[in-house]
């Protein structure tokens, strides 16, 4: 609408009767929230745009498409949008993504998820792990001081798999050997005083200080002191790795000791695993392939590091990690 015809027409509002202004609202409310989120996307994605091909930060603009601004690169004449290269890549109904981040902070299970926002159940799953993928790597650089480390396991789960390679489980079931065994899926948690977190499925069975070395090591800071319980798996890491190094002996009741004037526990990493799996049983078991999506959604929320659907939606579409 040009300029004179739109001046034309809002100057009739006041005219409008109570049923004709609801009307108008409810016409503008969906369009409202689209511009909020294409507003938000072009904000997130402006200091660092560049083409997703090869690099080149030289752009020009190219028209519109999908409610976005496409842009054509001047290096390699690619056109792309702020969504290209992105998990949210070609994904639509943009006006219901920040009511979707809503309901991932309010951790809905799939169904209800979709009744709230009114799309189809698979399409919210969808949207689940495609908001999770960059979530889940929003971890800091690096874990300081005294750095807890502990493993705790979940019944390996093949969910929503049309082939498995084993008998099917009933309502989930219960592995068929007892201990830490190849059916239960490893999670390592390691976690420093100030609350910095990181977390890994390193595989199936009990945990091996070559998984350390892969998942622990290049997070650890110089001059850390690794706290585990008696785990004979981080003895070894620490001694190869010369990392400063101190142990609990849970099993025989030690929860706590000193070491001078700092104490050495594990209380904070098994805090964290509790809180992790008490909030992992209103979804009724997850999938082996999607536990780090949801590692990384746990500890977006914990703590409140991610408290409104525009924190959430910036890091599913930029990793913004400080």
């Amino acid at each position: 609408m040009k300029a004179p015809r739109f001046k034309n027409w809002f100057a009739k509002v006041p005219s409008l009767n109570g049923p004709q202004r609801r009307q108008v609202l409810d016409a503008l409310h969906p369009a409202a929230g689209l511009d909020q989120v294409v507003a938000l996307i072009a904000e997130i994605r402006a200091p660092g745009r560049c083409c997703p091909r090869c690099g080149n930060g030289r752009c020009y603009r190219h028209g519109f498409a999908n409610d976005l601004q496409r842009y054509r690169c001047c290096a390699c004449g690619r056109t792309f949008n702020d969504l290209s290269g992105t998990p949210l890549a070609r994904l639509r109904l943009k006006t219901k993504w920040l009511a979707y981040s809503q309901v991932l902070l309010d951790s809905l299970p799939v169904r209800k998820a979709a009744d709230r926002i009114g799309v189809h159940r698979n399409t919210a799953f969808r949207w689940r792990h495609r908001f999770l993928h960059w979530v889940k790597l929003d971890r800091p650089a690096a874990l300081n001081g005294i750095v807890e480390a502990d493993e705790t396991f979940l019944l390996e789960s093949q969910k929503g798999s049309r082939t498995i390679d084993r008998p099917a489980r009933r309502r989930g079931g219960h592995a068929s050997k007892r201990g830490i065994s190849g059916e239960l899926d490893c999670i390592l948690v390691a976690r420093d005083r100030d609350g910095r977190t990181i977390d890994a499925v390193t595989g199936r069975g009990a945990l091996t200080a070559a998984q350390l070395e892969r998942d622990l090591l290049p997070k650890l800071a110089p001059q850390t002191l690794l706290v585990s319980d008696s785990n004979i798996a981080y003895r070894a890491f620490a001694r190869k790795h010369g990392i400063a190094y101190a142990a609990v002996n849970l099993r025989a009741g030690v929860r706590v000791r000193h070491l001078g004037n700092r104490a050495i526990h594990v209380q904070n990493v098994n805090a964290y695993h509790q809180r992790f799996k008490a909030w992992l049983l209103g979804f009724r078991r997850v999938a082996s392939r999607y536990l780090s999506n949801y590692l990384g959604w746990r500890w977006a929320l914990d703590g409140e590091r991610i408290s409104t659907p525009e924190q959430l939606l910036r890091t599913a579409v930029r990793v913004i990690y400080r």
